[in-house]
């Protein structure tokens, strides 16, 4: 039953209590702090510079308490993606990404499989990218509460409200949708578990073999849409048994307030991401 687990192996959306420095930002701090990495991360192509990011991301889950191994377990289940992505990238993307620092050489060519040592590093960029995307958006979920998040995007946004943006059913679809992820793995679990007890041929075989995979997650769709409608239905109904409503005119229990721990941690990874994208070209490789 081992290949039915995937609950364990979702770290987004999965609160884990703690009294960590990272537990005790403001929720918007958290956000601005993930977007300014994502712009630090995108803007960065060299093995150098994308080191340096995973380095600093890994810094920030050991910071927050966030066992490192759960961290990595998101990766588990988007393993054989990215094994397919890198191929793609290493033996068609040859004359498309010039490398950081250095000059384009063919290392392998044979009809229109093309690797240069530009492919090669677009697919070791690509993967430290993931990674550290990965632990960034766990991190923010891992040390925030759903109402937490809610609340900080609801705050960010509010601004724009003036120009007709409404802030505050963005934010709540926002964080539903992140919540709703691991209910969808659970969900998974007891769709895969019910039809390999009426004696389905599920998880059999290797990991890798994506056809037999593909007509497997084929007979999986149905019902779990299914499910996800039917708890979203529930979730309306709910909201509107307890007189929810959404706009402009609702008041707030909570009221958030940056600390100077919170304008610190910002204008540090402000700085950090600055000099990132400034200096990208001054790295070597």
């Amino acid at each position: 039953m081992e290949d039915f687990e995937f609950l364990r192996n979702i770290t987004i959306g999965q609160y884990l209590p703690g009294n960590s420095l990272v537990h005790r930002l403001d929720p918007r701090a958290k956000i601005t702090v993930m977007i300014l990495m994502v712009i630090a991360i995108t803007f960065n192509t060299s093995y150098t510079a994308n080191v340096l990011l995973l380095l600093i991301s890994l810094w920030f889950v050991l910071l927050a308490g966030v066992p490192v191994g759960y961290a990595l377990r998101g990766i588990k289940p988007a393993l054989p993606l990215i094994v397919v992505l890198a191929l793609l990238q290493l033996f068609f993307y040859g004359d498309q990404f010039v490398p950081t620092g250095m000059a384009s050489q063919t290392w392998f060519r044979w009809g229109i499989i093309h690797i240069t040592n530009g492919s090669f590093q677009l697919v070791v960029v690509s993967t430290l990218r993931f990674l550290q995307l990965m632990f960034l958006a766990s991190l923010l979920t891992n040390t925030s509460t759903i109402t937490e998040l809610t609340h900080g995007m609801e705050e960010m946004l509010r601004p724009f409200a003036r120009l007709g943006l409404p802030a505050h059913e963005l934010s709540l679809v926002g964080t539903i949708a992140m919540r709703f992820v691991p209910i969808l793995a659970e969900q998974l679990e007891i769709v895969m578990k019910a039809q390999a007890s009426r004696g389905a041929n599920l998880g059999q075989g290797s990991k890798f073999q994506f056809v037999q995979t593909t007509r497997m997650m084929a007979s999986l769709v149905v019902p779990l849409f299914v499910d996800a409608l039917r708890r979203g239905e529930d979730l309306i109904l709910a909201m509107e048994a307890r007189c929810y409503v959404g706009g402009k005119n609702r008041s707030h229990l909570i009221s958030l307030r940056l600390s100077q721990t919170d304008f610190a941690a910002m204008a540090l990874t402000l700085v950090f991401a600055v000099v990132m994208v400034a200096y990208n070209g001054a790295f070597p490789v």
